[in-house]
């Protein structure tokens, strides 16, 4: 089954990409979770209009990825949420709510997708988070979640 990737995939490819995928893979996996579009003829405006939505979003080029890595890097990132007794959070720090926060501080503009938060966060204090900007940059940011 051909495939047009609309959002990134692991292992599989970059959004726009044009890939070939099990039939069940696709049907059951990628196509239900918004991951992917079935390939057809007409499709060629969508791969045109997904990769330059891409290139408006990127970082320019690597030189600016590590201008913007040494931004990030040099700030703490303060997240206000809101939280019980404890220092327990009511519900868990999005993804988008840490984007905000660094395009607040640094002045730099981060898509939400970009960030990776390998457990969540659901309690006051220090924490770190891992910013993609680049292929082969990758900025850790200090994010100090504080109570509203």
């Amino acid at each position: 089954m051909k495939l047009i990737l609309t959002q990134e995939v692991d292992g599989l490819g970059a959004p726009g990409d044009v890939v070939e995928v099990k039939d069940g893979y696709g049907r059951n996996y990628l196509v239900p979770r918004g991951l992917g579009i079935r390939w057809t003829r007409g499709g060629e405006k969508t791969i045109e209009s997904i990769k330059a939505a891409r290139t408006a979003r990127a970082v320019r080029d690597e030189d600016h990825a590590k201008d913007v890595k040494a931004k990030l890097e040099a700030s703490a990132v303060n997240v206000k949420v809101r939280a019980g007794e404890g220092g327990r959070l009511f519900g868990a720090v999005t993804t988008t709510e840490i984007a905000d926060a660094i395009t607040a501080v640094s002045g730099e503009k981060v898509d939400r997708r970009t960030i990776v938060v390998v457990n969540p966060i659901k309690s006051l204090g220090a924490h770190e988070v891992a910013v993609k900007l680049h292929d082969e940059v990758s900025a850790t940011v200090a994010l100090n979640v504080v109570p509203a």
